[in-house]
């Protein structure tokens, strides 16, 4: 049976259509007025999403961005691998800056998998072996947690309301994955001093483990809106991203079902959230990167990792991968960010296509090589060279940036539906 279901509320999804990094953060708090449940269902802590409100920055790892408003209701769910020690220093940095954070607003599945410290000591193993062929993770140990997790071999956090059993069996992956960085010439990890400190995270964060897919459905049968998080973007998907240069989860839209035990049938809406231009973070191919926009950008104090502070690579808008991303997801609109990074400029290029080896092609290849040998077919944009960010609504935008985002929404078959024009919450145009 279908839920009953006030018309102004949605299930909505929100997903980044390029490498991560759109300002996800940002649109998810705008939207979150009108959610009562916010749900993380993929990813570590190797994401980040920065949210400026009142002047006060925040920069979110694991948490919900709904935790910043009191009356909702935040899950991490069971698609996510959780680093106890990471959470814990998150969750006192927000108190820090007045957040309440209490086991009646913060909710995380007694499914999700727990990061260890030898997860991380394995990450940052293998990406220095991989040397110039390395993948650029953060070093979080989310690779290696998802691969116990498929391995059958993970810990669940139910373990953290169980702590006899969590000692034994966190006592027994320790020395196994000890032998491997042993053999990998890296520091083991230490046994009896690591089980005492994720014991102690243990009894901290017990009273917030649930069965979160019961806490969704029955908010879902009372008729309340959920929000869905996205964490990364598209192009890091583990299927359909730019592989191997991608993280170890789903991140596109279908991740949020299994990774919340919400069925597909209960999604009303998929928010596509892309900036006016794009960026990425890492190793990988990139078709539009550009030195110049980089150097602009970075030279403006933007685009330096919110998890990490590596300055992102930057280059145009790719309207190939945004399409692309559109369709992957079931997208109905698109949340366009940091259009104000583009006002200085007299020109702006968009990339309508790629030509490979000859070839003009419409869709992302599949291999490194082919992505490597596109070359960016583009089309040009003459500036608008106003300061958008003090606008206060989409009708005072001068015509050439809103014929630029028009010619956006053709290209990419999605409705532009908000507009970020600054940092801030109330930098945020509904079109």
């Amino acid at each position: 049976m279908r839920r009953a279901k006030n018309s102004e509320m949605s299930n909505t999804i929100v997903v980044g259509a390029q490498w991560g990094d759109e300002g996800k953060g940002k649109i998810i708090d705008f939207i979150t007025e009108k959610a009562d449940l916010v749900v993380r269902a993929a990813g570590g802590s190797n994401a980040g999403h920065t949210v400026i409100n009142n002047g006060q920055k925040y920069v979110l790892h694991l948490i919900p961005s709904g935790i910043l408003w009191e009356d909702k209701l935040c899950v991490i769910g069971n698609g996510v691998v959780l680093d106890p020690f990471g959470l814990l220093e998150e969750m006192a940095k927000l108190r820090g800056q007045g957040v309440k954070i209490t086991p009646e607003n913060l909710r995380i599945s007694d499914c999700a998998h727990l990061v260890m410290p030898y997860h991380k000591s394995l990450d940052r193993a293998r990406e220095a072996k991989l040397g110039d062929k390395k993948i650029g993770t953060t070093g979080r140990g989310i690779g290696p947690a998802y691969a116990d997790k498929v391995n059958r071999s993970g810990l669940r956090t139910i373990l953290l309301t169980q702590p006899e059993i969590l000692a034994h069996e966190l006592r027994d992956r320790i020395l196994m994955h000890n032998e491997t960085l042993l053999a990998a010439g890296v520091e083991e990890v230490p046994v009896e001093e690591t089980i005492a400190k994720v014991l102690e995270a243990a009894a901290i964060l017990a009273p917030h483990i649930t069965n979160t897919a019961v806490v969704c459905h029955e908010a879902i049968k009372a008729g309340k809106s959920l929000l869905f998080e996205g964490a990364q973007g598209t192009y890091l998907d583990i299927d359909h991203g730019t592989y191997p240069f991608v993280t170890s989860s789903s991140t596109t839209s279908g991740g949020a079902c299994t990774g919340s035990g919400v069925a597909p049938r209960m999604i009303d809406k998929v928010v596509a959230v892309c900036k006016a231009y794009t960026t990425r973070v890492g190793s990988g191919p990139f078709i539009t990167e550009n030195e110049d926009i980089g150097d602009m950008l970075h030279n403006m104090g933007r685009e330096f990792g919110a998890t990490t502070g590596r300055a992102r690579r930057c280059g145009w808008l790719d309207a190939v991968l945004v399409r692309y991303a559109v369709m992957i997801n079931g997208a109905d609109e698109l949340a366009i960010t940091n259009l104000d990074g583009l006002d200085g400029l007299d020109e702006i290029k968009i990339c309508t296509a790629y030509k490979l080896r000859g070839q003009v092609i419409h869709y992302p290849p599949s291999t490194v090589a082919d992505t490597e040998a596109c070359e960016p077919i583009y089309e040009s944009h003459k500036g608008w060279k106003q300061d958008l960010s003090q606008m206060k609504n989409f009708a005072d935008l001068p015509d050439l940036a809103k014929a630029y985002l028009k010619r956006v929404e053709e290209l990419t078959g999605a409705r532009i539906s908000l507009l970020g024009i600054g940092p801030s919450r109330d930098q945020t145009l509904v079109v």
